[in-house]
Parts: C-alpha cells; sequence; structure tokens
C-alpha cells in the first residue's frame, strides 16, 4: 500500500481530499469544502435523512449501482475509488452529462434556469416541501428509487416508495404528498442518468493503490485484512460506520487507528456451498444489511417485515451484518434470527479460520470469544433443515427505530406434529441476545399445543430477568415475550393457523 490522497468521482470529475483525520465525515466535506451546501445535518446519526446523498460504485459486470447512504456517518476515505451524487446533481441528470460543472445546481453554462429532474418537479407540483430542511434528502432518496425502477421498466408501489423514503424524516410537511410526488415523477419523460462517464472513471480509479495513511488502512484482498488485523490488533475495525459514525458525532471519541473491510471484495460475497457436507448460506463480513436480508428472506419469506425493519434503507445499504453481528448489542435485531437459525460465525486470526455457534460467541454485555488480532470473516446459515421460522420486532416506532424486544422462532414438528426441534432466541431480554433455554425444553418432546405453549411461556420466567430502560419496563418486555411465543403459535398451529394479516396491526401490502 503507498500513501495518497483520496480519490472519487463528483460533479462530473474526479476530486481528491485529503483530510487531517480519517473520521472526518463525509457531509463535513461536502459543506465546507466543496461548498455544496443543499446536503443538511439533521441528526448527525444517520436517523432523519436531510444529509442523504447517492454513492456509486462498480457492481457484477461492471454496471453502475446506485445507493442512498447518510453522509453524516459516512467517514470521506470510505469514498475512495467510488462516485458521489448530491443534490446539486439531480436537476443536471439527462440534462447534458452525468453532472454539469455549474456550481450551484440552479443555472446552465449560459445563466438559463436549469429544467427541473422530475423527482424536484413532482415534489414541487405536490407540494412536497414545506420548511424545505428535509427536501434534499427526500430529493436524493426518490431519485435513487427513481433510477432503480427506470433501470428495470417498473413502477413502485405506495408502500414500496413508503419503504424506500424511511430514513427520510419531515417534520412539517406530511408524507402523503411527498409519497404522491413519488408516484407523480413516473409521469414525466424520462431523465436517466448516462452511466458511462461515471463507470469510465470508476474504472481509472480501480487501478489506484489501495488507499493507506497512518490512521486509515483499506486492504482489497482478504489475506491482507488477516496480516493487518494481527499486525494491528488494537485498530478498529470499520464497515459501514452505521454505529461507529456515532461514536464520533455523539460520544466524541478519539479513532486513532481504523481498518476498513469495506474494499475487501471476498468480505462481500453472499452464495450458497458446501461445509462438510451441508449446505449453508454464507453471507460474508462485509456484505451490505440489505444484501444478507435479502438473501435470507429469499429462502424465508416470514422474514420480509424484519428485513423492511431493520433501521432504514440508506442504513442497511451501509451497515453489514457481519458488523452488527460483530458489534454484540443485546437489542441487535440480526442475531435472534441467525441464531434461531443455527447459523455459526466464521472468525479468523491470520491464517487460521474456526466457526462457532452464534449462540456461544456472546459471553456478556458487548463481550464475545474474539481473540486478540481476530476478526469476524461471514455468517454461515444451515439450509438442509426443513423448520418453520418466524421473526418479530417490538419497538415504539414502526420504522427505523430500536427494539425493545427482538424474537427469532424455529420450530421443527414430525410427522404427529411432535416438537423435534426448537429454537427461541431473543434480544432486548437480558444482557445478550440469548436462546430461551427452559422455554425450548418445556416444548421439546411435546404435542404442539396450546397446553404445550402455557407450559413453554411459564418457563420464560426461568430465562430472563429483563431489565426496565427507557424503551420498555421490565413487566412489558416479560409480557412481550410470552406474547410474541402465542403468536409464533398461532401462526404455526395445525388448526386454522392466522396470517400475518389476522395478527399483526402492521400488515402491509405484500407487493
Amino acid at each position: 500500500m503507498s500513501s495518497r490522497p483520496i480519490r472519487f468521482f463528483h460533479r462530473g470529475a474526479v476530486v481528491e481530499a485529503d483530510p487531517a483525520r480519517a473520521t472526518r465525515t463525509l457531509l463535513d466535506w461536502l459543506r465546507e469544502e466543496a461548498l455544496c451546501t443543499g446536503t443538511k445535518e439533521g441528526c448527525a446519526e444517520g436517523d432523519c435523512g436531510a444529509c442523504t446523498v447517492v454513492v456509486g460504485e462498480l457492481g457484477e459486470g461492471g454496471a453502475l449501482q446506485l445507493k442512498p447512504v447518510n453522509a453524516c456517518i459516512r467517514f470521506l476515505p470510505t469514498m475512495d475509488g467510488k462516485a458521489l451524487f448530491t443534490v446539486e446533481d439531480v436537476a443536471e441528470v439527462g440534462a447534458g452529462g452525468a453532472a454539469a460543472s455549474s456550481s450551484n445546481g440552479h443555472a446552465g453554462p449560459a445563466g438559463d434556469a436549469v429544467q427541473l429532474h422530475p423527482a424536484q418537479q413532482a415534489m414541487v407540483e405536490c407540494h412536497g416541501s414545506q420548511c424545505g430542511f428535509c427536501t434534499p434528502g427526500f430529493v436524493m432518496s426518490l431519485w435513487a428509487c427513481y433510477e432503480h425502477h427506470q433501470a428495470r421498466a417498473t413502477r413502485p408501489t405506495r408502500q414500496q416508495l413508503a419503504d424506500d423514503l424511511s430514513g427520510n424524516l419531515c417534520r412539517c410537511t406530511g408524507y402523503r404528498p411527498i409519497l404522491d410526488a413519488g408516484e407523480k415523477m413516473f409521469e414525466a419523460p424520462p431523465r436517466r442518468l448516462d452511466p458511462a462517464p461515471v463507470v469510465r472513471a470508476l474504472k481509472t480509479l480501480a487501478a489506484d493503490a489501495p488507499l493507506a495513511r497512518a490512521d486509515f488502512h483499506a486492504p482489497r484482498m482478504l489475506a491482507e485484512l488477516a496480516a493487518l488485523r494481527v499486525a494491528h490488533p488494537d485498530a478498529r475495525l470499520l464497515a459501514g460506520a452505521t454505529d461507529i459514525g456515532l461514536w464520533v458525532n455523539k460520544q466524541f471519541r478519539d479513532l486513532p487507528e481504523l481498518i476498513y473491510v469495506g474494499e475487501v471484495a471476498e468480505l462481500r460475497v453472499v452464495e450458497e456451498h458446501e461445509v462438510d457436507g451441508a449446505k449453508v448460506l454464507s453471507i460474508g463480513a462485509g456484505a451490505t444489511l440489505e444484501a444478507a436480508w435479502a438473501a435470507l428472506h429469499q429462502r424465508w419469506p416470514a422474514l420480509r417485515d424484519l428485513w423492511l425493519r431493520f433501521a432504514s434503507l440508506p442504513v442497511r445499504q451501509a451497515g453489514t451484518m457481519g458488523g452488527n453481528v460483530a458489534n454484540g448489542s443485546p437489542i441487535g435485531d440480526s442475531a435472534p434470527v441467525l441464531i434461531a437459525l443455527d447459523a455459526k460465525v466464521v472468525l479468523r486470526q491470520g491464517e487460521r479460520v474456526r466457526r462457532l455457534p452464534l449462540a456461544d460467541f456472546y459471553v456478556d454485555y458487548m463481550k464475545n470469544r474474539l481473540e486478540r488480532g481476530e476478526f469476524v470473516q461471514g455468517l454461515e446459515v444451515p439450509l438442509a433443515n426443513p423448520r418453520t421460522l418466524r421473526a418479530y420486532k417490538i419497538s415504539k416506532r414502526f420504522d427505523s427505530d430500536i427494539s425493545a424486544v427482538s424474537a427469532g422462532m424455529a420450530i421443527g414438528l414430525d410427522a404427529q406434529r411432535i416438537v423435534r426441534e426448537v429454537r427461541l432466541a431473543y434480544g432486548g431480554m437480558a444482557a445478550i441476545v440469548k436462546r430461551a433455554a427452559a422455554a425450548e425444553a418445556a416444548l421439546l418432546g411435546q404435542p404442539w399445543s396450546e397446553a404445550t405453549l402455557a407450559a413453554g411461556i411459564a418457563a420464560l420466567a426461568q430465562d430472563f430477568k429483563p431489565l426496565t430502560d427507557m424503551r420498555a419496563s421490565a413487566a412489558y418486555r416479560a409480557q412481550v415475550a410470552g406474547n410474541l411465543l402465542r403468536r409464533f403459535w398461532l401462526e404455526t398451529r395445525a388448526d386454522a393457523p392466522l396470517a400475518e394479516r389476522e395478527v399483526s396491526v402492521f400488515a402491509r401490502d405484500t407487493a
């Protein structure tokens, strides 16, 4: 590796940046140096979406992939080799290039007014902006949605628009006119981004040496990452910064050395393969949350609701499931599902690779079994077992909220509907995500009946002594844990199992 400036494509050209610290955010650079002040800071934690921008990368086959992300928690060095689009670019898309050279996005080369993009024009016509502070972020999410569906000749449903906008908060306009604008933008003549100049620039940037600074390493090969981790065991591993970004912005923590895993292509792979003769779904630790949840949902459709409620689309496009698991929060939503599926975590230290049941990975609050110089390389979810799976999330808000209680539940019944296998994993009920061992024992070997259910619910009191905090009281959590097990039974019982719309007040459009 060699030290060099950070290089990325922005406003129609490759730009260079050399920040004093690796934890400088993309948002700060945009506002203070690029003078692109349309991108706003609201919450500084990736929750409100005022800072939404779109990042472009080369995907499979060299095609351009566009992802909305939060600039406020994106560290500037992670933009190296990528393309950046902000609200200043949108009006120029399809009107003379990927992004013209005008500095304010409001006037063309001759000073004439630039025609608004369909996403912007629809926001005007549908009265989707009031104070205007959140509007640029909404426009960027709408533009990413627009490009996605135009490329596929599809149109989003209103619910799909709402899901795509779940990371954008509006405090005054209300979401109805913004959703109206999302539908209306497809009625105008298409204004597509020309990907050719962007792809050319990204291919040129790909020839640069891997980025390396005293405080930031970005290896591109798994073996290089493993060696760096052993050589720098005290460095902080960085993936999407959806958690670490808050350490900087909210806790003002100093992170003197970072090892970024986002450039290691081997860690972004999600695929099926065999381990010891058994087929597994392998999820690389660098695979985004969106990619990981999509793969899990494809194999277990019941996970759709939890997938869409795991943070927002910009957070899922940046954060990784490997990072969520390594973080080890007792209210992380990935771990209960993965533990219910009997997943293993793949750990690497130098050349050594070992596998550990995820249920055994957590030791205590925010403590795990990682050894010095070791890191999470991936996750392996067994595919051969035909168990029935459900996942539940209880939070104060439907979208973009932290769980008070979450649960992953899997059961295997024989021909006589006797419980032959059961795994019940809960988050928010203890210092770690853990299985409900006593409740499982009460169910195992018993007929899957209401009497057995009652025994399982009663046994939960032996498994958990939850705490009271700002999200829920201990009594509420205990009651919810039992109610979720009852819901699981209602959805999987032999006689008249209930569909989602009959057990959830949040039943939604399934298109």
